[in-house]
This record gives structure tokens, C-alpha cells and sequence, in this order.
């Protein structure tokens, strides 16, 4: 894992959460897990690792940045994965 991911994941489980999450980081470190992403309707993205499944909301177009529930699910995604 490059330390560019690895730097990424402890911004994604810190505590308080971080507010400078890249969606395009997050893409990144998704795929590079071996995670599959399925473009669903609107902002909403199907990720699947071998038998775990999440669903996540890409940020809108004006915005490149997790929101806090967003990171809630990816924490939540990347925990059980």
C-alpha cells in the first residue's frame, strides 16, 4: 500500500473526524482495496468487496469533499471489508 493510501485511511478512522476528504482519493484507495464500484441513479455508487456491499453518495458536482455521513459509511464500508 503506498503512503499516500495508508495517509488516507488514518484520516478516514481519525477522531474528530477530518473534514478534507477528496472524493477522488476515496475512488482511489477503493479500487485499490479490490473494491468494485457500480455507478447506481443520481450520486449513488454500489461498492462491492467479495461479499460485502455498501452503498455511497458521491459528493455533487460543486462540492469534492466527504460530508460527515458520508465518511460514516465509508468508515463503515472499509471496517467490515
Amino acid at each position: 500500500m503506498s503512503s499516500r493510501h495508508a495517509k488516507l485511511i488514518r484520516a478516514i478512522f481519525a477522531d474528530p473526524p477530518s473534514h478534507n476528504i477528496h472524493w477522488r482519493d476515496v475512488e482511489s484507495l477503493i479500487k485499490h482495496v479490490g473494491a468494485e464500484i457500480e455507478p447506481l441513479s443520481g450520486a449513488r455508487l454500489r461498492v462491492t468487496k467479495e461479499r460485502v456491499e455498501a452503498i455511497l453518495y458521491r459528493p455533487h458536482h460543486h462540492q469534492n469533499t466527504l460530508d460527515e455521513p458520508g465518511l460514516v459509511h465509508l468508515r463503515a464500508f472499509l471496517a467490515r471489508a
